[in-house]
């Protein structure tokens, strides 16, 4: 018999549910216990899951109900101390994005995490569709060329936070689907953005990270627009994807089309770039819940004592870019330099130990701090 993964889920606001329902659903976890302020929502959970606990205390979730893991979906304020909490009570860690508040918060979750040898991992949801699965399949084998340039647009009406921005809020799905193709961290950041509604916290914001040899990526991020757009354009040398994540099927759009300059010319009359049109191929992707995917991961992890794809190195990493963007906002848009990877080479986007979600990559074919406040869900 499979050994069950005993969990806990904190945060039953916006997300939690969702994790709590798939977590619930997977043979080798036991969901034990879901935590919440407010009985409202735990009243209401408790009619769909009856056999899983539900309670308000925390520290009564890290130290009464014999958890292998904890599931942190609260509010960004709280992923710090909770995480920190849950690492020291031996528990292995999810947290929902942004990872933390800050860098340096980061930074501490991940030492002690790698102290007491326990997994801590990140919601970056979208690294475990099967659409962006694909994507990568296709930048490593070499379909597109040499990626020259991303553009992402992720907007709505809505949902508006209270303790972060809308860069904070939605780009951070982009960023690490950005870093993933790219397989580097970007060397500076732009942002500039307008606070419309709430004084202070940005709705709308336009992020650029600067990438080596002149490669660039956009975000545009938004909670002040009429239509749902989950939209990137990926620009190769040789061909180009739009992946459209709303789409029911056909996510991915692959076009054979590309620009190509003259190497060589006696005058400007005989100068003309080449523009090729090609076909546009939409290959089958396999439907799966992402979030699924994820959270099975996440146990393959604690079971395996391996790292996962969207481990606490690659959090901190966005949380840095995030940080970044905040400092270029403050200062009209000016652009931010990010530290580089340490000398000894080991970044986080380069893991040699990491097992990817989904299985392996396919050949190409031919203490707990005491949480009164009210907590509000991510």
């Amino acid at each position: 018999m499979t050994k069950q993964i005993k969990v806990g889920v904190v945060g039953c606001g916006y997300w939690g549910p969702n994790l709590i329902r798939n977590f619930r659903a997977l043979p080798d976890c036991s969901l034990k216990v879901m935590c919440d302020l407010n009985q409202d929502r735990l009243k209401h959970l408790r009619t769909l899951y009856p056999e899983v606990e539900a309670s308000t205390d925390f520290n009564h979730m890290l130290n009464g109900c014999g958890l292998d893991a904890v599931v942190i979906a609260t509010a960004v304020r709280f992923h710090y101390t909770m995480a920190k909490a849950a690492l020291l009570a031996g528990k292995h860690t999810f947290i929902e994005k942004p990872m933390a508040a800050s860098a340096k918060e980061c930074e501490e979750l991940v030492e002690i995490a790698q102290q007491k040898g326990l997994v801590l991992m990140i919601g970056h949801t979208f690294l475990y569709s099967p659409a962006v699965r694909k994507i990568k399949e296709l930048v490593e084998w070499g379909d597109l060329g040499e990626i020259r340039y991303i553009c992402a647009r992720r907007l709505n009406l809505g949902l508006y936070q209270k303790d972060i921005n809308v860069a904070w809020d939605l780009a951070p799905h982009d960023i690490s689907i950005i870093l993933h193709i790219m397989e580097e961290n970007p060397v500076s950041v732009n942002c500039r953005g307008s606070a419309h509604i709430t004084p202070g916290i940005e709705d709308v914001t336009s992020m650029w990270l600067n990438f080596s040899n002149d490669r660039t990526a956009m975000i545009h991020s938004s909670w002040l627009d009429p239509r749902k757009t989950r939209e990137m354009t990926i620009v190769g040398s040789k061909r180009m994807i739009v992946y459209d994540d709303i789409a029911a099927i056909e996510k991915i759009k692959i076009y054979d089309a590309r620009v190509e300059r003259p190497p060589h010319y006696d005058t400007f009359g005989d100068f003309h770039y080449s523009y090729h049109y090609g076909d546009m191929h939409v290959p089958y992707i396999r439907q799966e819940e992402p979030l699924r995917s994820e959270c099975q991961h996440f146990l393959d992890c604690v079971k395996e004592g391996i790292s996962p794809l969207t481990d606490g190195k690659r959090g901190l990493e966005l949380v840095r870019i995030l940080e970044a963007s905040s400092q270029s906002l403050k200062q009209g848009g000016s652009p931010i330099a990010l530290v580089s990877p340490s000398a000894n080479g080991d970044t986080a986007l380069r893991r040699k130990n990491t097992v990817p979600a989904g299985g392996t990559k396919p050949a190409k074919p031919a203490p707990a701090a005491d949480h009164r406040e009210n907590v509000v869900r991510a």
